[in-house]
């Protein structure tokens, strides 16, 4: 069993162990990964479905009490792109991971969980978000990878 104390690591050890679960998370459910050497295009790896369909997947990681928001920019974020995924990892102490898998096209309809910024007239570059409040917290269920990749097997 890994250790579960994730606030001892620092936000890019965070982020590392969160590409590298998310990947075998896909890998559990029969899924093939494949790595991208660059992370140029907001893409982390692509995995392909049993059906032959290529899904391209964007990692983000979460320490729960540190932070309750994550963001994609929109010149890397196509909410159009049905192929398109947010692999989302919360991570609390002491637990394992929460793992959830959002389809871009639902920042389509934005809501109190899914937010759409422009900041017009600001140093900020326009995006999409997830308000991850303890209220927002049920809203997200739906998206939890064990039913999430079921449904795209």
């Amino acid at each position: 069993m890994p250790s579960t104390n994730w606030s001892k690591l620092n936000t890019m050890q965070l982020g590392r162990y969160g590409e590298y679960f998310a990947k075998m998370e896909f890998s559990s459910f029969g899924l093939d990964v494949f790595t991208s050497e660059v992370d140029d295009h907001g893409v982390d790896f692509v995995v392909k479905t049993p059906k032959g369909d290529f899904l391209e997947i964007q990692v983000k990681s979460l320490r729960w009490g540190q932070s309750n928001y994550v963001f994609m920019h929109k010149d890397k974020w196509d909410i159009d792109d049905p192929n398109l995924y947010l692999a989302l990892l919360i991570f609390r102490d002491s637990q394992m991971p929460e793992a959830y898998l959002i389809p871009a096209t639902t920042w389509q309809v934005p809501s109190g969980l899914f937010t759409d910024k422009d900041y017009v007239g600001l140093k900020s570059k326009p995006e999409y978000g997830l308000n991850l409040s303890l209220k927002n917290m049920p809203l997200l269920q739906p998206y939890q990878i064990e039913s999430v990749v079921a449904g795209i097997k």
